[in-house]
C-alpha cells in the first residue's frame, strides 16, 4: 500500500506545469528525463556547457544582485503542487543511457541514482522560488545537506525505467526543504524504490550571503503533516548538532560501552593497560579503511562553476561500498544514507582527499563514515568539505568492529547513534 506521501503526490500529478520565461522548458504533457532537467538548470541561471562560456556567464550574474528581495515578505506565498516535479530516467527504452548506469553486476550504479536525486532537488527548489517576469533567477541555491534516503526496495533493475517525483514540504527564511520519491516500473507498475529529504539553501548570485526564498502555505490536513515534519526535522537536527561528539562528552551509557570494549581487548596474561589484545572474530578500527583521491577537473562542476554535489556523493558512496564489501566479504546492499554534511564548496582544480572508515557493525550491518577533504598543494593545508555516512546489510554476520584510541572510540559511538537512527525510521 502507498504512503500517504504517494498517494498525496499521486492526486497532484495532474498538476504538473511550470514554464520558464527563458527558452522553451514547458514540462506541460510529457515528463523530462534527467538531461532534460540539467539542461533547464543551465537555463534558469544563464549557465553554458562550454568552460569559457560557463565563466563569463558567472561573471554576468553579479549584476543580478538588485533582484534579490530584501525580505521573505516581499515575496509570494507559494503552494506544495507549485514545485511539483516529475522526471525520468528511460533505462528500459534507452540502451546508451543504460550502459551510463550500468554496474559490474548488472544492477544499478546508485552512485549514478544519487547525482540525479541531487540534481532534481535543486529544480524542485527553483520551481518554488520562480519568477516569471525575470530571465534569469538571481538564486544561487545548492545543497546543504542530504538529511535522509531511505532505501524501499534492494533490487534496481538496470533495463526498467524509473520516475523521480518530488516538491517543496517545508520553507525556511533562505533554506528548503524537498523531498523526493524514486520508484521504477516492473511487473507492469511502478514500486517505490527510495524516499529522500535534502535540505538546500539560497545565496547571492556570488554563493557569498544567504538570500530570502518564497514563503510556503500547506493546505489540507496531508500538507500540513508534512510541512510539521519539516519543523520536526529541523529541530531534530538542531539537537543532534548541540549532542554531537566533537561538543559534548559521551553520555554515562555510552562510556560503559567504551569501557567494555577496552576490557574486552586487555591481555589478560599482563598487567597493562597498553597491552591489548584483538577479541575472536573482530577487526581493530584501523584496518577497516579504505583511501581514495580524485582530481577535481570541470567536467564534473555545476552550474555555479564548483565541483557538483551529487559527484561527490557518488565518489563517497562508491568508496564506502568498497570499504564495506571488503570488510564484509561479500556484496553489501544499501540500507539508508543518512545525515550527509556539505560543509563547504569544492574548487575546480582542488586535490579531493576521500577517508572511508567502517565506524560500527551489528550482526549483518555495516556502518560506513566517509571523510572528504580538499588538500591545497602549496599550503599543504586540509580542509574538509564534507561527511558521509551510509548503513550497509549483507546477508551473512560480519566481523566485530573495535576501537582502540579514544579517538577511534568516538567514531564507534558515532556510528551507533546514526544505526540506531536509521533502525528507527526503517
Amino acid at each position: 500500500m502507498l504512503s500517504p506521501r504517494f498517494r498525496f503526490l499521486r492526486s497532484v500529478a495532474s498538476l504538473t506545469t511550470m514554464t520558464f520565461s527563458r527558452g522553451p522548458v514547458s514540462l506541460q504533457g510529457k515528463a523530462p528525463d534527467m538531461s532534460e532537467v540539467r539542461n533547464r538548470l543551465r537555463e534558469i541561471v544563464g549557465a553554458s556547457t562550454n568552460w569559457r562560456d560557463h565563466q563569463q556567464a558567472l561573471a554576468d550574474r553579479l549584476s543580478l544582485s538588485n533582484q534579490l528581495a530584501g525580505s521573505q515578505d516581499e515575496l509570494p506565498v507559494r503552494r506544495m503542487k507549485d514545485s511539483y516535479i516529475e522526471a525520468h530516467l528511460p533505462l528500459g527504452t534507452d540502451p546508451t543511457l543504460r550502459e551510463k548506469y550500468l554496474n559490474y553486476l548488472k544492477g544499478v550504479r546508485f552512485g549514478r541514482i544519487l547525482e540525479d536525486l541531487d540534481s532534481l532537488a535543486v529544480l524542485i527548489c527553483y520551481s518554488h522560488t520562480h519568477n516569471k517576469t525575470l530571465q534569469r533567477s538571481p538564486l544561487s541555491i545548492v545543497t546543504a545537506l542530504v538529511d535522509k534516503i531511505d532505501m524501499r526496495k534492494q533490487i534496481i533493475h538496470p533495463d526498467c525505467d524509473i520516475k523521480f517525483t518530488g516538491h517543496v514540504t517545508w520553507v525556511g527564511k533562505t533554506s528548503i526543504e524537498a523531498k523526493m520519491h524514486m520508484s521504477q516500473y516492473h511487473g507492469g507498475a511502478y514500486t517505490p524504490v527510495l524516499d529522500a529529504t535534502f535540505v538546500m539553501v539560497a545565496r547571492d548570485p556570488e554563493n557569498k550571503r544567504a538570500a530570502f526564498v518564497n514563503p510556503l502555505k500547506p493546505e489540507g490536513i496531508e500538507e500540513e503533516k508534512l510541512f510539521q515534519q519539516g519543523e520536526i526535522n529541523k529541530t531534530r537536527r538542531i539537537e543532534l548538532s548541540t549532542a554531537s561528539l566533537l561538543k559534548v562528552a559521551p553520555t554515562a551509557e555510552e562510556r560503559k560501552i567504551v569501557h567494555s570494549l577496552f576490557l574486552n581487548t586487555l591481555d589478560s596474561k599482563t598487567v597493562s593497560f597498553r597491552s591489548r589484545v584483538l577479541p575472536p572474530n573482530s577487526v581493530w578500527m584501523e584496518d577497516a579503511k579504505v583511501k581514495g583521491l580524485e582530481i577535481c577537473h570541470p567536467q564534473e562542476r555545476n552550474i555555479f562553476n564548483r565541483i557538483f554535489g551529487g559527484f561527490l556523493m557518488r565518489k563517497a558512496y562508491e568508496l564506502g561500498w568498497a570499504n564495506a564489501c571488503v570488510y564484509g566479504g561479500c556484496r553489501p546492499n544499501l540500507v539508508a544514507v543518512d545525515d550527509i554534511l556539505f560543509r563547504k564548496p569544492v574548487e575546480i582544480g582542488s586535490l579531493l582527499l576521500l577517508s572511508s572508515q567502517v565506524c560500527y557493525t551489528e550482526g549483518k550491518y555495516i556502518q560506513v563514515r566517509v571523510h572528504t577533504e580538499v588538500l591545497d598543494p602549496m599550503t599543504r593545508q586540509h580542509n574538509t568539505t564534507n561527511v558521509f555516512h551510509f548503513t550497509f546489510a549483507t546477508d551473512k554476520d560480519v566481523p566485530n568492529i573495535v576501537p582502540q584510541s579514544y579517538g577511534e572510540s568516538m567514531l564507534y559511538l558515532d556510528g551507533k547513534r546514526h544505526f540506531n537512527q536509521t533502525l528507527e525510521s526503517q
